[in-house]
């Protein structure tokens, strides 16, 4: 059964390898999350650590989808702390592991990150994806809206470039945004 839990602390070790065999399988897949190969258990391990030391500062949430206890899943809320941009997040790294794509978990920890932002007072989520990916329409059914794209804005594994998709939901909470 499928459970989204917000990291507030460090995970188990057990689930933190999991974290970062999870990142490894998304950059394996092909996921544009900031790497052009599969990080090495050391980056991934340092990555993690770091994500984990902003989500303590207050900086990020992370949302992590399990199923039995097995990792399926995570995302992050990047809070953004400029004075006149508090009421905005970030949607980073919305990564399904290869082996539970296509059962609802991505839809899932979408809900649950904007769920989780909209109780922390957010009005407004942003997130960026690599176009043409398939991942614009599954933003849409989600409720994102597409505001639109940036040609050459990502390298990708063979060394070319290829433009991203901004899109942005408006939250319940945020009648100010």
């Amino acid at each position: 059964m499928l459970e989204i839990k917000e990291l507030k602390s460090p995970p188990s070790l057990e689930l933190f390898s999991e974290l970062v065999e999870l990142l490894q399988d998304a950059v394996q897949g092909g996921a544009s999350v900031g790497w052009l190969t599969p990080p090495s258990t050391k980056e991934a391990r340092n990555y993690w650590s770091e994500v984990l030391e902003a989500v303590g500062r207050g900086e990020r949430l992370l949302l992590v989808a399990t199923d039995n206890h097995v990792c399926a899943g995570a995302v992050q809320v990047a809070m953004v702390h400029k004075p006149n941009a508090r009421h905005r997040g970030e949607v980073q790294k919305l990564v399904v592991h290869s082996q539970y794509r296509r059962r609802g978990v991505g839809r899932t920890l979408l809900a649950a990150a904007d769920k989780a932002a909209a109780a922390r007072g957010l009005g407004l989520l942003v997130l960026d994806v690599r176009s043409d990916t398939g991942t614009e329409a599954f933003l849409k059914r989600c409720g994102y809206e597409f505001a639109g794209s940036i040609p050459g804005f990502v390298q990708v594994a063979g060394g070319g470039f290829e433009p991203t998709s901004i899109f942005y939901r408006r939250l319940a909470a945020g009648a100010r945004a």
